[in-house]
């Protein structure tokens, strides 16, 4: 079973293949919060004010540069929804890889970091 900490370790590829039903389901375990919203990989992050939204939007933007593997980001006020897929899989049809779930993993810890 995989877990946050090993994904936290890893570093995205480029992937063709993308995972299944069940293996979606394992890997959603591991990051917690985050759920399948329209076949990707999502999670909302609140914050006091606009700021601090922004503040957070930049943090994570040279983690996902440093991944190249960029989501789908609304910002308002004080909320950022993050949303990731991967598009070169199931024959450029996209999906849900390995690569979402270790920047979902790295974004959360940017957040967890943030906050404390």
């Amino acid at each position: 079973m995989v877990n946050a900490n090993e994904l936290l370790k890893k570093k995205c590829r480029h992937l063709d293949t993308g995972l299944n039903d069940a293996e979606v389901k394992e890997y959603l375990a591991a990051v917690e919060g985050w759920t399948l919203q329209e076949g990707k990989v999502a999670k909302t992050f609140s914050f006091g004010n606009y700021y601090e939204t922004l503040a957070f939007v930049n943090a994570i933007a040279y983690v996902i540069h440093a991944e190249d593997h960029h989501p789908e980001l609304a910002i308002t006020y004080n909320r950022c929804i993050v949303k990731f897929d991967t598009h070169s899989v199931n024959g450029g049809r996209g999906g849900i890889s390995e690569n979402d779930f270790i920047c979902a993993a790295k974004v959360d810890a940017v957040f967890h970091q943030s906050a404390a």
